[in-house]
């Protein structure tokens, strides 16, 4: 087979195949031409009909996207509609809910306005408050403030014109959650409470009555409060520790002038880094330091002085009661007591307003919050509406209840201002109690025992219906029972003192009618650096003369008094002469000008030496007999309002012993008595014998704890430590100190005080031996088988014992030596007494008693012959066969004849007839010169001007600001230096005077003159530095410091300084007349050395006179050739008559300026004579 064929085979088969389907196709293909012409056809009829269709499409499309268009168009509306529905419902709500704050926050926006175009002074002002303010007082700090307004003004600085502390720094709310947490109610409080809160140093507060450490142990309780003493040892460190790791707040109380140097990081904060961690070394221990740690720390001193030290460490603040404090607590208890319903309405109503203003600022700020935060419109914020339409809701619900509290709290206030006498009355006295320890530092009472007291007497006080009447039976009760109450803890010099403080600030704060000035001159006899005029009188001595010129010109009330003086000197002179000057008449206008007090002044500057019975008189007439009648000792009333935590303390006074009548009373009450005196070593014994007593119960008494200074601080721990559910109600525990600074504050505060000093005056003197041991006893009174003769001894043993204790009072002239007659000396010798006349039925030894009780229980402490012969005669008086004669009076002189023996009886006839005695009785009873009075007196009186003087610059209730405050004070202060220190002459010039009087053999008065120059220098020379120094601290140029400040306060008191008294010769003068005094001096020395030696020496000018007697006997010595030591002074007193004009030519000087006490110079007999009446203490020759 060939290829070719196969193709041509394959070729005829292909084409026989193409032509069956051929036959096939053809028709189909006819077919199918036919239907695509019928399709065309159809195709454009259909295409027609579509584009009919389209079209209507088209227009339905139209009419639905208009349709859409007006859907959406109508829903918007309505939207539109609603949203202005809600809008004008929450403008509704918006206008409702800030409905009213339009007005007032308009107001608040200008006062904000206003504040802050004042932030920077106020913020500058404020900073400086609580840097520099916080120790001072009130006064001080209103003073301070408004002088550094006055400084930012004048720079140019915004301020407020009356700034407070409390506007700039703090909330109304959160200044009435201190309130509720027991802060006193009173600015200085507030503001302290201010600083502790922004001061970034831990606060020292002194605190006196422990207001501030009740508040802070109130309001930090919830924060787990630690509370401890630096005293407490390691208990302390550890709980210092724990609080500072987690953060505890710690009071740390009673601290005292120098604090731990274990608080040194504490108060320095030195907070560091370690791994992260804030700590602090404390001690040796290094520790975690939480952010949430406070300090605290309080001091009980009254007038802490702490070093710049401590002073850059801390905030110092003083946190001393303030008067307006007070009273608002002491309204609160008397209204608790008396309308307990009102009072706890009043609790209610403060909690209830203290908790609606905080709602209130919380809504206030919620709202503002809101309003400050919300973005765009506000209509459109529904829940910042909802938010503002709830707070308004709530706001006008707590106004609604604001306003009813507020009616309902002036009702309440109206009825507590019925009582709100009551309060001044009881604050002042306060005050008054609280000034006494300047004086004396045993005088400290606790605000809490004063409250207690004050309780008492609602308790005890009469009840009446009328509320006046109840308010003075209150007022009356307390009065009375503060003074019988304190007195029990005062020395008899004290009680008249007391007793007059009293009386003058009730007149001052209370009836408003006294004036400070006038006190000031009573206390001081007024300040002045210049000579009075002449002295018209005779009679008046130079100094009264000087102290009335000042009254006269200075003192309100008393214009023309020196012109009056000088026209009736007569009517004056009947004054002078009188013997009972205080109830002698004045002459018109005088009689009728001057009230009560105001005679007190006058009769300063006639008679001082009666001032005192004049100040007696005048508590008499105004607070009542019973207030210059201290009480006795009642040892009984003491136990029973004493308890097993309360000390009784008795105060000693020299000669006191209380220890007789204390285990006698033990005795009575069958009580185991455990004592121990206090010296080196005692300590430990005597802690471990109330340790023992403390849990089994019994008596501890620790005797002289004066002796035991160092050991004062564990028994204040033992005091403290001592509560009513560890100490036997048994126990008790008796202390007995002399005065000393160095006793524990808190003990005596604590404690109940006593004093058994001998009373003050003859009739109170009798009357305290009848009604102590042993004579108050029955059985020893009546106790004698020779009764009538025992009786009237033992009245005359009385009388001497008071005389021999009264004599004292005289100086030497009642002793020449002071010596302390006790109780143990009376009662022992009456025991004798009793015994003697028992044992002697048939004879009667007086020989035998007198030796006894003169010799041997007196005359035992008797160490000068003198008053040896002197105790031994005046026993004679008591001790003697005529004194059982009736009528037998124990002195013959006239105005004497009621001291007499009285009649045999029981013992309330002797008690009668004591108390029937008068109140002071006549030197001639004690056997002295009726002169010896106006010493006595004289001296009393200085001593109770002193007194005054020193309570009344304690910063208690003394002299308000308004009445003369620092301001004032600054100003005479400078103005007395100024004038002083114009008047002080210049130092002398030592070597022209040692040039013109050179060293020479035979005038050894030339060397006495360079001595005397270089002394009165160095007193030249301090008194001028100290002036100038205080005139630049008043001005501010340089620091006040403690020496000055005490230069300062004695120049304002007319006393002399001590730091010139340590460069100066002695003198008691008073400022003026010592300034007087030293510019006579100088001029004698300058006069010498210009002139020469003066023919008459003014003896008592000299510096040290010492020196010029030496000068004399030398001069002699060498003149006459004799060893000095044989050379003794004769003296001779020339005739009155012009001075010689040359020295003797014999040898020896004249000399004048000396004097003599308790005598006189007789001209015309050239002898000593008597004292003239009313002359007494120093007479010039």
């Amino acid at each position: 087979a060939s290829k070719a064929a196969y193709g041509l085979c394959c070729w005829v088969r292909a084409m026989e195949s193409y032509d069956k389907v051929a036959k096939v196709v053809a028709p189909k293909k006819a077919a199918l031409e036919k239907s695509e012409a019928e399709y065309a056809t159809l195709m454009e009829g259909l295409a027609a009909k579509k584009a009919e269709l389209a079209a209507v499409v088209a227009a339905l499309h139209a009419l639905n996207d208009n349709l859409a268009a007006m859907q959406a168009r109508k829903k918007q509306l309505e939207e539109e509609v609603d949203l202005c529905q809600k809008k004008l419902e929450r403008a509704t709500k918006l206008i409702g809910g800030l409905g009213g704050e339009k007005t007032r926050w308009g107001e608040v926006a200008k006062k904000l306005a206003a504040d802050c175009t004042n932030l920077t002074g106020d913020v500058l002002l404020s900073a400086g408050f609580i840097a520099y303010l916080g120790p001072f007082t009130a006064a001080y700090r209103e003073q301070a403030i408004q002088l550094w307004i006055e400084r930012c003004r004048s720079a140019g600085i915004p301020c407020s014109a009356a700034f407070k502390l409390v506007t700039v720094l703090v909330e109304p709310v959160t200044i009435r959650s201190w309130l509720l947490d027991g802060l006193p109610n009173d600015s200085l409080s507030i503001d302290n409470a201010i600083i502790i809160s922004k001061a970034r140093r831990w606060p020292l507060m002194i605190d006196p009555q422990g207001q501030a450490n009740k508040w802070v142990k109130t309001m930090e309780n919830k924060h787990q409060l630690q509370v401890f003493k630096l005293s407490g040892g390691g208990d302390a460190i550890r709980q210092l520790e724990n609080a500072v790791q987690f953060g505890f707040p710690v009071l740390i109380e009673n601290v005292g002038e120098e604090l731990d140097p274990m608080l040194e990081p504490l108060l320095l904060k030195a907070v560091f880094k370690q791994g992260g961690v804030n700590c602090i070394r404390l001690g040796d221990a290094t520790l975690e330091y939480s952010s949430n740690f406070r300090l605290y720390i309080t001091t009980t001193l009254r007038s802490p002085h702490y070093l710049p030290d401590v002073s850059v460490k801390v905030t110092l603040l003083n946190f001393g009661i303030t008067r307006e404090g007070l009273e608002d607590q002491l309204l609160g208890i008397v209204i608790a007591q008396e309308r307990p319903e009102l009072e706890e309405e009043k609790a209610r109503l403060v909690l209830a307003g203290a908790e609606n203003a905080r709602q209130l600022k919380e809504i206030e700020d919620k709202i503002i919050a809101v309003l400050s935060t919300s973005e765009g419109n506000i209509l459109e914020n529904e829940t910042a509406i909802n938010v503002i339409s709830s707070s308004k809701a709530l706001s006008n619900e707590i106004a609604h209840k604001q306003q009813v509290a507020e009616r309902t709290e002036k009702k309440i206030d109206e009825a507590r201002a019925g009582y709100k006498l009551v309060a001044q009355v009881v604050s002042v006295l306060f005050f008054v109690i609280s000034e006494l320890a300047a004086f004396e530092p045993m005088y400290q009472y606790s605000l809490a025992w004063f409250v207690s007291l004050f309780k008492g007497t609602i308790a005890k006080a009469d009840k009446a219906r009328e509320l006046a009447k109840r308010i003075d039976s209150l007022v009356s009760h307390f009065e009375y029972s503060l003074y019988a109450q304190v007195c029990r803890s005062l020395f008899e010099k004290d009680k008249l003192l007391f007793a007059f403080l009293m009386t003058v600030h009730l007149k001052a704060h209370i009836h408003k009618n006294l004036d400070w000035s006038h006190l000031r001159f009573l206390l001081t006899g007024g300040i002045s650096s210049s000579e009075p005029p002449h002295n018209p009188s005779n009679w008046l001595p130079d100094k009264l003369w000087g102290e009335l010129v000042r009254l006269s010109n200075d003192v309100p009330d008393f214009e023309g008094l020196e012109a009056d003086f000088r026209e009736h000197q007569d009517a004056f002179k009947v004054v002078y002469d009188a013997a009972d000057p205080v109830a002698a008449p004045l002459h018109n206008p005088w009689s009728t000008k001057l009230d009560p007090f105001q005679r007190l002044l006058l009769l300063r500057v006639l008679r001082p030496d009666k001032l005192t019975d004049a100040m007696h008189g005048f508590v008499k007439a105004t607070m009542g007999t019973k207030f210059v009648e201290p009480p006795p000792l009642d040892l009984d009333r003491c136990f029973k309002d004493s308890s097993a935590t309360t000390p009784l303390i008795f105060v000693l006074s020299p000669g006191s012993d209380p220890m007789s009548m204390l285990l006698k009373y033990a005795d009575n009450l069958k009580v185991q008595v455990d004592g121990i005196s206090l010296g080196q070593g005692q300590g430990p014994k005597a802690a471990k014998l109330i340790e023992t007593a403390r849990t089994r119960g019994g008596w501890v008494v620790l005797q002289n704890c004066h002796l035991a200074v160092s050991w004062m601080p564990t028994l204040e721990r033992i005091c403290e430590s001592l509560t009513a559910e560890n100490a036997n109600p048994a126990f008790r525990l008796w202390l007995t100190s002399y005065p000393s600074p160095d006793f524990p504050v808190a003990v005596l505060q604590s404690g109940i005080k006593m004093t058994n000093d001998p009373p003050k005056g003859l009739r109170q003197n009798l009357l305290g031996s009848y009604l102590t041991e042993p004579v108050s006893d029955p059985a020893f009174f009546n106790g004698c088988q020779r009764s009538g003769e025992f009786k009237k001894l033992l009245f005359g043993l009385c009388f001497f014992h008071a005389c021999a204790q009264e004599r004292l009072k005289f100086g030497p002239l009642g002793w020449n030596v002071p010596y302390q007659f006790s109780a143990p000396d009376f009662s022992i010798s009456a025991r004798q007494l009793q015994m003697f006349l028992n044992e002697s039925a048939d004879v009667m030894p007086l020989q035998a008693l007198r030796y006894l009780t003169g010799e041997c229980n007196y005359g035992g402490r008797v160490t000068d012959a003198h008053d040896r012969r002197t105790l031994m005669s005046l026993l004679a008086v008591c001790y003697n066969e005529s004194i059982f004669d009736d009528g037998y009076t124990f002195s013959p002189a006239p105005g004497c004849e009621c001291y007499q023996v009285p009649p045999e009886g029981p013992v309330e006839i002797y008690i009668d007839f004591i108390k029937g005695l008068p109140a002071a009785a006549p030197p001639e009873v004690y056997g002295l010169h009726p002169n010896a009075d106006t010493t006595k007196n004289q001296q009393e009186t200085n001593q109770l001007l002193d007194s005054l003087l020193a309570s009344q610059g304690s910063g208690g209730s003394g002299e308000p600001a308004e009445a003369g405050g620092s301001s004032s004070r600054d100003t005479l202060l400078l103005q007395l230096a100024v004038e002083l220190d114009s008047k002080l002459m210049a130092p002398f010039d030592i070597q022209a005077a040692r040039y013109k009087y050179p060293v020479d053999y035979h005038e050894s008065l030339n060397t006495v003159l360079c001595q005397e120059l270089v002394r009165f220098n160095g007193l030249i020379t301090a008194i001028h530095t100290s002036l100038v120094q205080l005139q630049k601290a008043i001005t501010g140029q340089v620091l006040m410091s403690d020496d000055l400040e005490r230069v300062g306060a004695a120049m304002y008191d007319n006393r002399v300084p001590a730091s010139w008294m340590a460069a100066s010769y002695p003198s008691l003068k008073p400022l003026g007349n010592y300034m007087a005094d030293l510019e006579a001096r100088l001029n004698m020395m300058d006069t010498w050395i210009q002139k020469g030696p003066p023919a008459v020496f003014w003896i008592s000018g000299f510096y040290f006179t010492h020196a010029f007697l030496t000068g004399v006997k030398q001069n002699y010595a060498r003149k006459c050739h004799i060893p000095i030591d044989a050379i003794t002074f004769d003296y001779s007193c020339m005739p009155t008559g012009p001075l010689p004009e040359q020295p003797p030519a014999e040898g020896g000087a004249y000399v004048n300026g000396m004097f003599v006490e308790g005598a006189r110079w007789d001209d015309a007999s050239s002898m000593l004579a008597e004292s003239l009446p009313k002359v007494g203490g120093l007479m010039k020759l």
